[in-house]
C-alpha cells in the first residue's frame, strides 16, 4: 500500500486540481453547496451500492467521488473565507479527540456499549439538547428509525434482552390485524408503522442493519424478476401472457442461480 507520504501528495494533487477546475471550468465555477447537494446524495447512494454488492473497485471509484465532493464543498467554503479543508480537517479531529476519552483521555470503558454511552454523554455536555438532534430529518424512514433507536438506546432507553422486543413485534402486529380487521385505514398506517418500528429494533437487537437487509432483498427480487423477463422474451412472450404458474417455474429457476 501507499505509505503515507504518497497519501498526502495525492491528496495535495486533488486540492491542486480543485482549484484549476474551480477557476478555469465554466461547469466547477458555476457550481454552488446548493447546486451539489442532490449529486452528493446520489454519489453517497452509489457508494452504498458498491458496498452492498462488496465490489472492492467499485467502492474505490465511489470513494473518489465522494472525497472530491467534500473537497468542492471547503473550497467553497475558502472562497468566502467561512473554512477550508484545513478547517474541515482539524475540526473533525477535534472532534475525534474529545469524543475519544478512553484514547486521548483517563477515561476507562470495558466494551463497545460504553464507547457508545460516553459519545452520547458528551454530545450532551457540547450543548446539544437533546440525543436526537443528530438524526437528521431528510434521512429516509427506515434508516433514521435504525438511528433513533440506536441513539436513545446510548442513554440506556432501551430493552434488555431480545426475546422483549420480540414479544413487542408480536404484539404491534396483533394491533395492526385489529385494524385491519377494523377497515380504518389511518389507523392501520398507524399500526403498520408501529409494526416496521419493532421490527427495526428487533433487527438491532440481532446486529442486523434494516436498510442492508432490505436493500439485498431488493436487489434479489430485481435479479430475479429481470431473469423471469428474459425467460418470458425468449418464449416471444410478454409476463402479461403467461399464467402465474408459468412464471412461477422461471421464478423457482432464478432462485436456484
Amino acid at each position: 500500500m501507499n505509505s503515507r507520504e504518497s497519501q498526502l501528495k495525492a491528496f495535495d494533487r486533488l486540492l491542486t486540481i480543485m482549484d484549476e477546475l474551480r477557476a478555469q471550468c465554466p461547469w466547477d465555477k458555476k457550481q454552488t453547496m446548493q447546486t451539489l447537494r442532490h449529486l452528493t446524495i446520489e454519489e453517497t447512494y452509489e457508494l452504498g451500492d458498491a458496498i452492498l454488492d462488496n465490489d472492492l473497485e467499485e467502492i474505490k471509484k465511489e470513494l473518489g467521488d465522494v472525497l472530491l465532493h467534500i473537497v468542492f464543498y471547503a473550497k467553497i467554503g475558502s472562497e468566502t473565507n467561512h473554512f477550508d479543508m484545513a478547517d474541515v480537517a482539524n475540526d473533525i479531529c477535534d472532534k475525534l479527540i474529545n469524543r475519544h476519552p478512553h484514547i486521548y483521555g483517563d477515561v476507562v470503558v470495558k466494551d463497545e456499549e460504553e464507547v457508545k454511552q460516553n459519545w452520547e454523554k458528551i454530545k450532551l455536555k457540547e450543548g446539544k439538547k437533546s440525543v436526537l438532534e443528530g438524526v437528521p430529518n431528510g434521512l429516509p424512514a427506515l434508516v433514521k428509525a435504525n438511528r433513533i433507536q440506536d441513539k436513545v438506546a446510548g442513554v440506556g432507553f432501551d430493552w434488555e434482552k431480545p426475546e422483549q422486543v420480540w414479544e413487542k413485534v408480536q404484539e404491534e402486529l396483533e394491533e395492526f390485524q385489529d385494524e385491519v380487521k377494523q377497515g380504518n385505514a389511518d389507523a392501520m398506517e398507524s399500526e403498520f408503522g408501529d409494526v416496521l418500528f419493532s421490527m427495526v429494533n428487533y433487527a438491532r437487537f440481532l446486529n442486523i442493519n434494516p436498510e442492508n437487509a432490505l436493500e439485498r432483498t431488493n436487489k434479489k427480487f430485481i435479479k430475479r424478476f429481470q431473469y423471469l423477463e428474459n425467460k418470458a422474451k425468449e418464449q416471444g412472450k410478454t409476463l402479461k401472457d403467461m399464467t402465474l404458474t408459468e412464471m412461477d417455474v422461471f421464478w423457482e429457476e432464478a432462485k436456484s442461480i
